[in-house]
C-alpha cells in the first residue's frame, strides 16, 4: 500500500523548516564577514572576504579570553546542575512509578502544579532566600535551582510507569539485590531512552538559561555565555560597536554549536524516548 502524500503538510514542513533554520543560516554567514563587510553587505549574503577563523580567535581572545571562562562556567552549570536533575528526576520518577506509599497522589499534584508554575516566576523568591544564605552571586545561585526539574520528574515518572516491568523488579528482589542495586543494574538501562530524553531538555533549559544568572550573578567571572553574550551586546550598542558586534555574533554560533551536536549524537534515544509508552501491546 502506497503511502498517501499531502500537499498542505509538506508546505507547513518546509515552512517550519525554513523558520527553524533561517537564524542558523544568517549566524553563519554574518560570523565569516569581516567588520567592514558586517556593516555594509547584506545580512543573507557572503562579505568580499571569508574571516570566520579570524573572529573565532578574536571571540576568544577578547578581553583577555573571558568568553572561555563563560564557556566553561556555562558547562559547569549544565553538568553539575542538568546533569543532578536528570539524576534525581530518574530516582524520584522511579520511586514514584514502582513504589506505592501514603501521599503519593498528593506528590503527582504538587509535581504538576510545580510544571505549571515558569521559573521566571520563581527567580525573585530564590534570590531573596539565597540572599539569606549568604549564597548570590556564587556558581551555587545558579546551580541548586537548575537541580530541581519538575516537568523531567514528571517524564520519567510516566516513562518508568511502563518501561520497567514490576516483575523484573520483584525477580531482583528474590535474588537478593537492594533497592539502589535494582535501579542503577536493573531499571537504569531500561530507563536509557527516557532519561537521555529529560538530560536533553535540562541540558537546553540550562544552556540557555538567561534569568536566573542575572538575578544571580553579579560578578561577570562567573557568568554563563548566554550573560556574557548580553553583556557584549549592550557594549556594542552602547560604545564600540564597530569592535564588538562581530563577536557578538561568532560568540552566539559558537554557543549554538555545542546543543547541535547534543542533539544530532542523542537523537536516536531522544525519539525512542519521547515516542515511548505512546504504543501499548
Amino acid at each position: 500500500m502506497r503511502s498517501r502524500r499531502s500537499i498542505t503538510l509538506t508546505v507547513l514542513s518546509s515552512i517550519m523548516l525554513i523558520y527553524a533554520l533561517l537564524p542558523l543560516v544568517w549566524l553563519l554567514i554574518n560570523a565569516s564577514k569581516t567588520q567592514p563587510d558586517l556593516l555594509s553587505t547584506f545580512g543573507l549574503w557572503f562579505g568580499h572576504g571569508f574571516a570566520l577563523w579570524d573572529n573565532i580567535v578574536d571571540t576568544f581572545t577578547y578581553q583577555d579570553g573571558v568568553f572561555t571562562r563563560w564557556l566553561l562556567n556555562t558547562l559547569l552549570y549544565v553538568v553539575a546542575g542538568a546533569g543532578g536533575a536528570t539524576l534525581l528526576a530518574a530516582l524520584a520518577g522511579y520511586g514514584l512509578a514502582k513504589f506505592d506509599f501514603p501521599g503519593r497522589r498528593a506528590v503527582f499534584a504538587v509535581v504538576i502544579g510545580a510544571v505549571a508554575v515558569p521559573g521566571t516566576a520563581l527567580a525573585v523568591p530564590t534570590f531573596l532566600m539565597f540572599s539569606k544564605m549568604g549564597l548570590t552571586n556564587t556558581p551555587w545561585s545558579v546551580i541548586i535551582p537548575s537541580l530541581v526539574s519538575p516537568f523531567g520528574l514528571y517524564l520519567m515518572w510516566t516513562f518508568a510507569t511502563d518501561a520497567v516491568p514490576d516483575e523484573l523488579i520483584e525477580s531482583a528482589r528474590v535474588d537478593g539485590a537492594g533497592e539502589f542495586r535494582t535501579f542503577f543494574k536493573v531499571s537504569a538501562p531500561l530507563l536509557a531512552p527516557g532519561t537521555v530524553t529529560v538530560l536533553l531538555f535540562n541540558v537546553v533549559a540550562t544552556w540557555n538559561n538567561y534569568f536566573l544568572p542575572l538575578v544571580m550573578l553579579k560578578n561577570p567571572d562567573w557568568y554563563p555565555l548566554t550573560l556574557g553574550l548580553s553583556a557584549w551586546n549592550q557594549q556594542a550598542v552602547t560604545v564600540g560597536g564597530d569592535v564588538v558586534f562581530n563577536l557578538v555574533i561568532t560568540g552566539s554560533l559558537l554557543t549554538v554549536v555545542p546543543l547541535i551536536a547534543a542533539f544530532l549524537l542523542l537523537q536516536r534515544f531522544w525519539q525512542s524516548g519521547l515516542s515511548a509508552g505512546s504504543v501499548k501491546e
